[in-house]
C-alpha cells in the first residue's frame, strides 16, 4: 500500500496549529505529489491562548500550500460539552468530501480536546483509513506503525509554516532545530533522513 491509494486526504486539527505541528511535512509531500489535502480545524484559538488571532493560521496554510480548509469555533478545552455538535461537523464533512485517508490525534493523546476530536472522529470516519498523529509532549506511549518519508523541501515548508505563528514562538516545540531533529529521529527508524510517524488506527485495503 502506498500514498497512491489516497486521493482525498483530511487532516483534523483540534486547534489552529495542530495540523502543521503534527503533519506539516506529510501535508507538504502530499501536495507536492498532487493529492487533495483539506484541513478541518475545530477551534480558531490555540489550546493555551484562547483568542489568539487566526490570521496566523491562514498565513501558515498559505505558506504550506493548503488552499482548502475550514475553521470551526468550538470553545478551547470544552470540546467535551460539544461532542454531538463536533460529530455532526465530521459527518457533514464526510458527506461533502468523502476522504479516503483521515489524520486524527492519537488515541493516547492526553489533551482533553484532542481526546474528543479522536473519539468523535473515529465514530464519523470508522469506514475510512485513519492515522493517529504524534504529539510527544501529550503522550505516554505511541505506536510508530506508519512512516511517511520526507524530503528536505518538506521540512523547510513545515518550518516556514510554523514560523507564521509569531504569538507562539516561545513554544520550544516550534523551534526549527526541534522540528528538524524530530523528523530526523523518525527518519533514523526507516533509514531515511526525514520522516513523520503515525499510528495506524484503521486501514482499508
Amino acid at each position: 500500500m502506498t500514498v497512491d491509494n489516497f486521493k482525498r486526504v483530511l487532516v483534523v486539527a483540534p486547534h489552529t496549529d495542530d495540523a502543521e505541528i503534527a503533519c506539516g511535512g506529510t501535508i507538504s509531500r502530499f501536495l507536492r505529489e498532487g493529492y487533495e489535502v483539506r484541513v478541518l480545524v475545530l477551534s480558531e484559538a490555540f489550546s493555551l491562548e484562547e483568542g489568539s488571532p487566526k490570521v496566523e493560521f491562514y498565513r501558515a496554510m498559505e505558506s504550506l500550500g493548503v488552499v482548502d480548509f475550514r475553521v470551526e469555533n468550538f470553545k478551547v478545552r470544552y470540546f467535551s460539552e460539544s461532542r454531538q455538535e463536533i460529530l455532526d461537523v465530521f459527518i457533514k464533512f464526510k458527506e461533502e468530501y468523502c476522504p479516503d485517508l483521515v489524520f486524527l490525534p492519537s488515541p493516547e493523546d492526553m489533551h482533553q480536546d484532542h481526546q474528543v476530536a479522536y473519539n468523535e472522529g473515529l465514530r464519523a470516519f470508522k469506514d475510512t483509513t485513519i492515522f493517529g498523529y504524534e504529539y510527544p509532549w501529550n503522550l505516554t506511549t505511541f505506536h510508530t506503525t506508519c512512516f511517511v518519508k520526507l524530503e528536505e523541501g518538506d521540512i523547510e515548508n513545515k518550518i516556514r509554516a510554523l514560523a507564521e505563528y509569531k504569538s507562539q514562538d516561545h513554544k520550544g516545540y516550534l523551534n526549527p532545530d526541534v522540528v528538524r531533529a524530530w523528523a530526523m529521529t523518525r527518519g533514523i527508524a526507516i533509514k531515511t533522513l526525514y520522516a513523520e510517524s503515525f499510528e495506524v488506527i484503521r486501514l482499508m485495503i
